[in-house]
């Protein structure tokens, strides 16, 4: 994807994505200019410090706020999504506030891409919008389905809107790699189950899937990345050999394994690149060849965490963590 003298509105742009994503473009293209948009200054301050604002640009704004919004996305070539409640414990205590940001932020962003002619959108969602069982799943599925759905209120213009969906990122904010580092210290990791498995993504493969997604997207895809699964006991060894496990119990909201791609989605789904594509059913809204070099999945395939043909072992961790 060739980015060059293209503007790129943000949203969430001071999280730990964020930070990534900004730090991989401006180290590629010289002349592009990104508008981080986010709620906290503090992060905004401490992100111009670090990177500097000769290609930045600092917009203090939320996507609950449309008209906000709206006018950070004027002259904007692309926008990628990235804002969230994410937290699942206070999803599910806040849920009202969960659905302003999480869904209602989403049709924000269609919204505001659309009236300021934006030509293309990625959103960011999770393995957690599949099958939900808890409030923040809930709230990415939702807004999936409105970005998706975008691409038919913009078929009259130019712009087109799609997703990526992917797992648990090593060492982001919020993730179970500070926490496990954190108990480390005093000898016992808490597990709520043994059995429990989870995808694994790395910052940098997550901004090369939406660079991926920005360069061959026609509108309403979902983007699913061939990655690694990891058992959450491998992830306490590595992280604090010789350490005892406590266990706890699985939390409300959670799963034992988690589903990137239903045998349902798996009908109108691809093989391209190491990247699973979800095509929308009825995209009427583009007469592009639809992934015509795609490789069909094979019937009733499920991509889940606990049946993936890819596991990382406990060195694997070690050495992943160590980077």
């Amino acid at each position: 994807m060739d980015l060059s003298g293209s503007t790129i509105l943000l949203t969430g742009g001071t999280g730990s994505f964020g930070n990534a994503f900004v730090e991989r473009v401006l180290s590629r293209w010289s002349d592009v200019v990104i508008r981080v948009y986010s709620r906290d200054e503090l992060k905004q301050v401490e992100m111009r410090t670090k990177l500097g604002d000769e290609q930045i640009r600092f917009f203090i704004g939320d996507v609950r706020d449309r008209n906000r919004l709206t006018r950070a996305a004027q002259g904007a070539d692309f926008i990628v999504h990235a804002a969230a409640m994410k937290q699942v414990p206070v999803c599910e205590y806040n849920p009202s506030e969960a659905i302003q940001t999480n869904v209602v932020g989403a049709q924000n962003v269609v919204d505001a891409a659309i009236d300021a002619g934006v030509n293309k959108v990625v959103a960011l969602s999770t393995d957690k919008a599949v099958n939900p069982v808890n409030l923040y799943g809930a709230t990415k599925l939702c807004a999936e389905k409105v970005i998706v759905q975008g691409n038919a209120y913009a078929a009259g213009g130019e712009t087109r809107l799609s997703c990526v969906r992917y797992g648990n990122v090593v060492g982001s904010r919020g993730s179970v790699v500070p926490l496990f580092r954190d108990q480390a210290t005093r000898g016992a990791i808490t597990i709520t189950d043994e059995r429990m498995t989870r995808f694994w993504i790395t910052l940098p493969q997550s901004v090369d899937l939406v660079l991926y997604a920005l360069e061959h997207m026609n509108g309403g895809e979902i983007f699913i990345p061939k990655i690694p699964s990891m058992r959450v006991v491998d992830l306490a060894d590595a992280m604090a050999p010789g350490s005892s496990h406590e266990i706890i119990g699985i939390r409300p909201g959670e799963k034992l394994h988690e589903v990137l791609l239903t045998v349902d989605e798996n009908r109108h789904a691809i093989m391209v690149d190491d990247v699973y594509v979800v095509l929308p059913e009825h995209p009427w809204w583009t007469d592009h060849p639809r992934w015509a070099d795609g490789k069909p999945l094979e019937d009733g395939f499920m991509y889940s965490s606990d049946q993936n043909d890819w596991w990382l072992t406990r060195d694997d961790l070690v050495a992943l963590l160590a980077q």
